[in-house]
């Protein structure tokens, strides 16, 4: 257990706030790391129990590909180790597809879910579009030429975000992992998640960029198989949202934890 006001990286997972206090836990999408929180972690972490991993393929567990069963034993670890009793779990992209399976599977230990850039049910049509989608990830990413121009253009793409220089600096140091779709794709593909989600009992927030249209598709029926679902949409935002506007993106998560969560407290 992590003491009170912990703030530091212990074991490729950032941890801040007190631990008297709720908890959140951050998980990242693909080709970043947890380094994508650290604005949520310095608008929340006064108020809130911040913890963040790297998931397999990324950061400090970049030695191994992603897959989601280690991806989910990393939640579980993190859980255990940081978090005491439940937590509220935000996701991104490939991390709101993780913790949707988390939930799936130990609904007891979260208190609610937000979701970003996970609308997209990869069944269907989609399934193939995922699988298409990794395998060119994969045949871009392959030479290391490839894979240095994706990292390039990921450092270049935060450059421009605004962000406070210390944030931008973590950030970038942290590196990028642009194989992480590529493996990833493939794990996904053809997975329900939809179907998962609507088994979870809590409050699930779906919180969009307005310019996210390829993983937005679908997020009102997504919000529609919650048991108790909404959607909310940050203007001037894509995909990774929580850069485009992190102040915003934090201000969202603060108000639907305080409504959903402490309120039932």
């Amino acid at each position: 257990m992590v003491s009170t006001d912990d703030r530091g990286s212990l074991e490729g997972v950032d941890v801040a706030g007190s631990v008297d206090a709720q908890s959140i836990v951050f998980v990242h999408g693909s080709m970043f790391t947890r380094k994508i929180w650290l604005p949520q972690q310095q608008e929340l972490s006064g108020e809130f129990h911040i913890v963040a991993p790297d998931l397999p393929g990324h950061g400090a567990r970049a030695d191994k590909p992603f897959r989601m069963e280690p991806a989910i034993d990393v939640l579980e670890e993190t859980l255990e180790t940081h978090v005491d009793g439940s937590a509220v779990l935000v996701g991104l992209s490939l991390g709101g597809y993780t913790i949707t399976e988390y939930a799936y599977r130990y609904p007891d230990q979260i208190d609610a879910l937000v979701l970003s850039g996970s609308s997209a049910n990869p069944v269907g049509k989609l399934e193939l579009g995922t699988r298409l989608t990794g395998g060119l990830a994969r045949l871009l990413t392959k030479p290391d030429l490839g894979e240095r121009a994706a990292e390039k253009l990921a450092a270049r793409w935060v450059r421009k975000r605004n962000l406070p220089p210390d944030i931008e600096r973590e950030i970038i140091e942290a590196g990028f992992y642009p194989k992480g779709f590529g493996d990833a794709g493939p794990d996904i593909a053809g997975e329900d998640f939809r179907a998962k989600l609507s088994t979870y009992p809590g409050s699930t927030l779906i919180l969009n960029g307005i310019n996210d249209t390829l993983m937005r598709r679908g997020e009102q029926a997504h919000a529609g198989a919650a048991q108790n679902g909404r959607v909310e949409v940050l203007t001037d935002a894509g995909h990774i949202c929580n850069l485009h506007r992190p102040t915003a993106y934090a201000d969202r998560v603060r108000r639907f934890v305080n409504r959903t969560v402490l309120t039932q407290h």
